[in-house]
């Protein structure tokens, strides 16, 4: 794994910082030959939470010169954390979504500070694990009254035939979602674990890619996303530049 701060390699005395960056917030890509897909979506998603959490603008230019220093042409999973005013890379092995279909377990949560990607993620990997113990792959988190929100790592979506259907909820709006959004008409709309049975095909998607869901708890569901496939396959890749 490569770290970079602030535009630099890591150092020993970084520590204190790489435990600060759980304070702040981040976005994840992957990376392809130097390459990323919603490059603009990332950038603008990381100086939108920077203003929001702490009111300052976000040098866009070091997040671009440390993006590049950490990957180094490479495929890698990526991580961008702000902390205040500092910028930290850290990359790891490159990961793409599994194809095969997920099954899902709803489960009542919300996050705090929906809109933001923050470092607060205890609680969804907690409710994660659980679901994979019992033998499912991913938790849908829902509201009290059972309305869909997203999953612990991921958007959940629907394609109705004509347009894509997204929950109608407080939620995060990944770059994936909103790169296929660009693609396609899409709307948003209050939706139970029930209702996903109608649609043609149900997804979840993430900075992995997007994957069929075939299972929400004991429900059966169409296990395809073939036109959310396509749409993701289509967008192109762009140079860290």
């Amino acid at each position: 794994m490569t770290s970079v701060v602030d535009g630099r390699p890591a150092e020993g005395g970084d520590v204190a910082l790489a435990l600060a960056a759980r304070m702040g917030h981040f976005t994840a890509l992957q990376v392809r030959g130097g390459r990323a897909k919603g490059l603009d979506l990332h950038l603008a998603r990381l100086e939108r939470a920077t203003a929001q959490l702490y009111g300052t603008r976000l040098d866009t230019r070091l997040v671009l010169d440390s993006l590049r220093l950490a990957v180094t042409g490479e495929d890698a999973s990526v991580r961008v954390h702000v902390v205040d005013e500092h910028v930290i890379v850290t990359t790891g092995a490159p990961v793409d979504a599994d194809k095969s279909p997920r099954a899902l377990k709803s489960v009542q949560f919300q996050r705090f500070l929906p809109d933001v990607k923050h470092g607060g993620g205890f609680p969804q990997a907690h409710l994660a694990r659980r679901a994979r113990h019992d033998g499912f792959d991913e938790v849908l988190l829902t509201t009290a009254d059972g309305h869909i929100v997203e999953g612990a790592v991921t958007n959940l979506g629907c394609f109705d035939g004509e347009r894509l259907v997204w929950p109608d909820a407080p939620m995060l709006e990944g770059i994936t979602m909103r790169l296929l959004n660009r693609e396609t008409p899409h709307v948003r709309r209050p939706l139970k674990p029930r209702d996903l049975r109608h649609f043609p095909e149900v997804f979840v998607c993430n900075s992995w890619g997007v994957s069929p869901v075939g299972r929400v708890d004991d429900l059966p569901m169409p296990s395809r996303a073939q036109e959310a496939i396509r749409l993701y396959d289509e967008v192109p890749w762009e140079d860290i530049a």
